[in-house]
């Protein structure tokens, strides 16, 4: 297949494009770079050194003798571009990542709240009316995630997208139909990713354009087949405060004898899966096309749920660091529990990589690896969700007064 791949420089979108072109599909990365420039606003760098997507690119093709395209177009603001490459070179399927995907960045001011919902609902939508415009019926994967279901525990499993209601009419019948899982979004990002799902139904519906919504739980990992070929392959590294995820965060703390930095009770339940599964979930959808006509097909792609603290503690037990509890910077429950409906992807095949078969080997491969690289002053979390919550941010375990980054 020929298959697009927006936002194909990123964390997930890199090694999904080496994954698909490895297969033999012919991928075209379309990215505007915009990660590299939050970067640069942020102050900080990858843990792992990222040269250019050009060169990136080269290397794959001098190891494998395939080639990763690449087009630099801003989906969000340059809608014509987009349009005419979909013209010119009608894709088999576009695999959608370009959107800003930090929570804790599209809390941190005004400015990151417009820019997120201006870059990922316009994204979006660009995407899909160009394609109906054009009249390209490629197969559309978006990356969603899980916390459109927000994290409230209703005490049942949360299915994979859809949720059977029963509704009485005004004759006394009971009629039973399936609505999607009420949004609940817990930030800024994750309010974009409900708006998301309307724009899929709405398209879906009135235009046949066939969906394929993956709400994907916390990434782990940096590593995949394809990123271990060549050192120059390495995926990209958060840490930061803001786009540091959970566990990687916690994996770069235990490397430089940082304490783990747990906020609140720690009793947040999260759903996590590895960026090799992540990779291999795409595949697995791209190979599941729904039929135009049919409504979006919805996955839930995580492999397994943790309480935060009881992963702090996990990693703790691995490499001996020490536990620091702090405030909280977003405003959500203490504690939560997080069942999750994921059979579709079981029964595709997919066979998970758990935190207890690869966290050793993140620890020791890449966080030990390259803590030198680390500044320690943006490993706190200062992105406040309100208010009344930011004055309680100011302090990092180690002691220090830090000043807040906005």
């Amino acid at each position: 297949m020929k298959i697009a791949v927006l936002g194909g420089d990123g964390f997930v979108g890199w090694p999904t494009s080496l994954h698909l072109s490895n297969l033999g599909h012919e991928v075209h990365i379309i990215d505007n770079l915009s990660r590299r420039w939050i970067d640069t606003e942020l102050g900080v760098q990858s843990l792992t050194p990222m040269d250019s997507i050009q060169e990136r690119t080269r290397i794959w093709h001098l190891e494998t003798g395939r080639r990763i395209h690449f087009h630099l177009i801003d989906i969000a603001r340059d809608y014509d571009l987009l349009k005419a490459w979909l013209q010119e070179h009608r894709p088999d399927a576009i695999v959608h990542f370009a959107e800003q995907r930090a929570a804790p960045y599209s809390m941190k001011s005004d400015r990151h709240k417009n820019y997120t919902v201006n870059n990922n609902v316009s994204a979006t939508h660009n995407l899909l009316n160009a394609m109906v415009e054009t009249g390209v019926d490629a197969h559309l994967v978006h990356l969603g995630t899980m916390g459109v279901y927000g994290y409230s525990s209703v005490g049942a499993a949360i299915p994979e997208g859809y949720l059977p209601v029963g509704i009485e009419t005004l004759a006394g019948r009971r009629v039973d139909q399936e609505i999607l899982y009420p949004a609940n979004p817990g930030s800024v990002y994750h309010m974009t990713k409900c708006l998301d799902q309307l724009l899929f139904q709405f398209y879906a519906k009135n235009d046949g354009v066939r969906i394929t919504d993956l709400h994907q739980g916390i990434v782990w990992g940096t590593h995949t087949r394809e990123t271990r070929m060549h050192d120059q392959l390495v995926n990209r590294f958060d840490y930061d405060g803001d786009y540091g995820t959970v566990l990687n965060r916690f994996l770069i703390q235990a490397a430089i004898g940082y304490p783990l930095t747990v906020h609140g009770t720690g009793g947040q339940t999260r759903a996590f899966i590895h960026i090799q599964d992540s990779v291999r979930c795409v595949e697995l959808a791209l190979a599941s096309a729904p039929k135009a006509g049919e409504r979006v097909k919805i996955f839930n792609q995580m492999t397994e749920t943790h309480r935060v603290r009881d992963l702090a503690e996990l990693v703790s037990e691995i490499t001996g660091a020490q536990v620091a509890y702090l405030p909280n910077p977003r405003k959500e429950a203490p504690e939560n529990d997080l069942v999750v409906r994921n059979e579709q992807f079981l029964d595709l095949g997919l066979k998970p990589t758990t935190l207890a078969e690869g966290l050793l080997s993140e620890v020791v491969d890449v966080a030990k690896k390259f803590t030198y690289r680390v500044d320690r002053s943006r490993i706190p979390a200062l992105s406040a969700w309100t208010r009344d919550i930011a004055p309680t941010l100011d302090a990092d375990p180690e002691g220090r007064r830090l000043k807040r980054v906005s």
